[in-house]
């Protein structure tokens, strides 16, 4: 039983993008506000302002208006981009080296600041030095079973801690001090304060790409074995049921209270509350599925998209309407800090 709780919008056409140049593939997005930042596989990196207008029938659509684009002088693609708001940063990683640029320019900041030797990088959004001028960056390295904490300052960049790992690690999310790491066989948790480490379950990286996603307060989702999406705490435990997903998932998004997942033909909607599957969309040579700030994003080589949530007061209103009326009451507990308080009562 299907329940729209979705929209998939295009927002960035491979015409805006791209015009004529049928080589140009996009590697990674970023969106920080109304700012869309697109790397490509020729060395780009393209920003575009979204503006989400919502039309007297009430259809949301949505402009992207290129600002500017930056070539970054190498023969490699662009593979992952994080925005630092606070210090108007955008966190580039291209070559394994992490090079910072202003976020409305694209312009290096002068003093050549950036972090080399990196696989993969991400922010810690539970940060412990309690410094609102810095963010802390945590890093795979090219260095075998290695991981790196810096703290990264508007113009700077400091090594905090260097952690080695019982295995080469592949995926890595950050909660406060604990990082979730897929190594080559398993997911564990690691205290890089302490090294206390706790393993969580088997896992073959050989086999299929491992999702590792920081999704709230000490709580990670991760793609576990039988296409399974595992929810696993600091602690190592489970304090919600698996979700199901196909065995080829590729990316994996938070909504509360739904799940998103994207495999190579759909994307699929689970409920965190009755884990059942709500909603499928069909979504060919989709390759990156994201959530920014409650904003979920999908991209192919070539265009951008933009999940947009229905609200969950007409979520509810559907469910009753087609009588499923257990259903809407689990929606409407599970989601009620998410529904304004008079609508609730109703």
């Amino acid at each position: 039983m299907s329940v729209k709780a979705f929209k998939l919008i295009s927002a960035v056409e491979r015409e805006t993008l791209m015009g004529d140049k049928n080589y140009i593939n996009i590697e990674c997005i970023e969106c920080c506000g109304k700012n869309l930042y697109i790397g490509t596989n020729d060395c780009f990196i393209y920003h575009f302002l979204l503006d989400e207008k919502i039309s007297t029938a009430g259809k949301i659509t949505f402009a992207a208006t290129k600002q500017l684009h930056k070539y970054l002088g190498l023969k490699k693609p662009v593979s992952e981009l994080k925005a630092a708001s606070a210090l108007t940063r955008l966190l580039v990683l291209c070559d394994n080296t992490i090079t910072l640029v202003n976020m409305m320019n694209l312009e290096p900041v002068p003093t050549g600041a950036r972090i080399k030797g990196a696989v993969t990088f991400t922010l810690n959004e539970n940060p412990v030095s309690g410094d609102p001028f810095c963010v802390e960056v945590c890093i795979i390295s090219v260095k075998r079973r290695t991981i790196q904490m810096f703290m990264v300052f508007e113009d700077r960049v400091q090594i905090v801690k260097e952690v080695f790992t019982p295995e080469q690690p592949c995926a890595v999310a950050v909660d406060g001090y604990y990082l979730c790491l897929a190594l080559t066989t398993q997911y564990i948790i690691l205290n890089y304060n302490t090294g206390a480490s706790q393993d969580l379950f088997p896992y073959c990286s050989d086999e299929k790409r491992p999702i590792v996603k920081r999704i709230g307060r000490q709580e990670f989702l991760l793609a576990g074995p039988g296409g399974l999406g595992m929810f696993a705490t600091v602690d190592g435990i489970s304090q919600r049921a698996p979700v199901h997903w196909s065995e080829n998932v590729i990316g994996a998004a938070l909504c509360f209270p739904y799940v998103v997942a994207l495999d190579d033909e759909f994307i699929t909607v689970h409920s965190m509350l009755d884990q059942q599957q709500k909603q499928t969309l069909p979504f060919k040579e989709g390759r990156i599925l994201q959530d920014f700030e409650g904003k979920v994003i999908v991209a192919t080589n070539k265009g951008v998209y933009i999940l947009v949530p229905l609200p969950l007061e007409k979520q509810i209103q559907d469910l009753l309407a087609s009588h499923r009326v257990e259903e809407a009451l689990v929606l409407a507990k599970g989601a009620r800090r998410n529904i304004p308080k008079e609508k609730f009562q109703v």
